[in-house]
């Protein structure tokens, strides 16, 4: 069970199922909507000094100007062209972000919009983020250039050139989604086009790609697109390797396309560890956490060296995507899993943008004296137990699953081989238990209630005694109710 930001199971990966991050380094943090200028700042000032290995960031291409000033976020998902220009910044910030970021060993990963351009129904004009000329009943994309001869609105099944039925592969892969106009992939010119965008990517020193919408494309274009990419670039990286590849794939079960069908091109992104989770979390349908002692592969999940695993992301935060309400959010008040760094909005608002001026443009993040952020983000990837169990998982990344322990309820505890030993306390009654941890003899600061700060805790202490055992006591009352420990927290 990893109770972290947007993870990657590193394991013996090769080629496009690697991460690249730096040795040491698990975890990635998604930083929506953030401007160029600020994840750069970010990269230099926290997550490098925390050890977080990279950054997945939002669409950086040309995109329609939906409405001003109120501005949704999907905007970002509907392309007007490849230019490096968005309300994030333009291309020389976004150059600079990247540099700065590899410099300090947090590498980036671009969320790549390759199914589709914007909505058929936004019309005729420049309203785009570089104020570039497009229009979408002729099908018109000059600043690509797009035509009329790349879309699949001729082959398309449906009357009316939507999705209308998931149970039939054909409508899901070659009609519009929601509106967007669909890419003719199976293209010679169009997989040329794209492959373009994201080698110009790879050039300026990004990891690796979010593939949105994947389930959408064909698998086999997918992999003519993927297999034009260049070697990443050796200012930052080994000589051979391979840009990182994760796809969105929704997959909970029932539908015809599944994740198996693209761990050919690289990892998918497991959408049934978060709707699970919640589930269990939230004791919903009979479920414990006694039941997590296999929880992975044995609860139906891809293999751990196909799978990418999150809790939330940006589309099922506000309802969309997978997962329903049983997903782990900021909105919360006790949930033990975060995961996007994002933007507040109201609840029944799930269209709304980042922080934003009067004139449309994004707010700065800044960093209030407490460490979290202000100007209305929402910083997760600052909470302290957040960062903390970034820093567990890399202190004991590679050690086995051990020592599990439940009550056949609500409470459990394991440990990673002998670096590391987590308790959790989801039961409506005290804890208070002994327990073999595995972990060297000494006094350790439980890095959930505070930390090791110096030579004292600044929360809990706890003593494993010579045998390795310790007792955990924890209240079903208490703001988090679980403890962690590990190895580079002992005093």
């Amino acid at each position: 069970m990893k109770l972290l930001l947007l993870l990657v199971a590193i394991g013996l990966c090769s080629a496009q199922y690697n991460p690249n991050t730096r040795a040491g380094r698990t975890s990635i943090v998604h930083l929506f909507e953030w401007r160029w200028d600020d994840i750069a700042a970010e990269c230099e000032r926290y997550l490098a000094p925390n050890g977080f290995g990279g950054v997945q960031i939002s669409p950086p291409n040309e995109n329609v100007i939906v409405s001003n000033p109120w501005r949704p976020w999907y905007e970002r998902y509907q392309p007007i062209s490849y230019k490096l220009c968005s309300r994030s910044g333009n291309e020389q910030q976004f150059r600079d972000m990247v540099t700065r970021c590899n410099n300090v060993g947090v590498y980036i990963y671009v969320d790549a919009i390759i199914n589709h351009m914007c909505g058929s129904g936004m019309g005729v004009g420049t309203h785009s983020t570089c104020g570039s000329y497009f229009n979408t009943g002729s099908r018109d994309f000059p600043a690509v250039p797009y035509s009329s001869w790349d879309f699949n609105d001729g082959k398309c099944r449906t009357g009316s050139g939507e999705i209308e039925n998931y149970g039939d592969i054909y409508q899901v892969r070659d009609c519009k989604l929601v509106g967007l106009l669909d890419l003719a992939l199976e293209k010679d010119y169009v997989r040329g086009k794209i492959a373009e965008f994201m080698n110009n990517l790879i050039n300026i020193g990004v990891a690796g790609f979010r593939l949105d919408a994947a389930k959408h494309m064909w698998p086999g274009d997918l992999k003519a697109i993927t297999d034009r990419l260049t070697n990443l670039n050796t200012r930052w990286f080994p000589s051979g390797a391979r840009p990182f590849i994760y796809q969105e794939v929704i997959d909970l079960g029932g539908e015809p396309i599944s994740s198996s069908q693209y761990f050919g091109i690289g990892r998918v992104t497991e959408f049934k560890y978060g709707a699970k989770l919640g589930t269990v979390i939230r004791k919903w349908n009979g479920e414990k956490m006694a039941y997590l002692k296999n929880w992975g592969e044995g609860w139906g999940f891809m293999p751990n060296d196909r799978a990418l695993v999150f809790v939330d992301n940006h589309d099922n935060q506000r309802g969309h995507g997978a997962g329903g309400a049983s997903i782990l959010t900021f909105w919360d008040p006790r949930s033990t899993i975060k995961l996007t760094t994002l933007l507040r909005f109201p609840d029944q608002n799930d269209w709304i943008g980042p922080p934003s001026y009067s004139d449309g443009s994004t707010k700065p993040v800044t960093i209030n004296a407490d460490t979290t952020c202000g100007n209305d983000w929402v910083c997760e990837h600052r909470w302290r137990q957040i960062k903390n169990m970034a820093i567990f998982r890399n202190v004991v990344d590679g050690q086995p699953f051990s020592n599990w322990w439940d009550n056949g309820s609500n409470q459990v505890a394991f440990g990673r081989g002998n670096r590391g030993f987590i308790v959790f306390n989801n039961d409506d009654w005290y804890m208070d238990v002994t327990l073999y941890t595995g972990l060297p003899s000494g006094t350790y600061c439980d890095v959930i209630s505070g930390q090791k700060e110096g030579g004292r805790c600044t929360g809990r202490q706890i003593t494993v005694d010579g045998t390795g055992k310790a007792r955990f006591q924890i209240s079903n009352n208490d703001e988090d109710p679980f403890a962690a420990i590990h190895v580079d927290a002992k005093l």
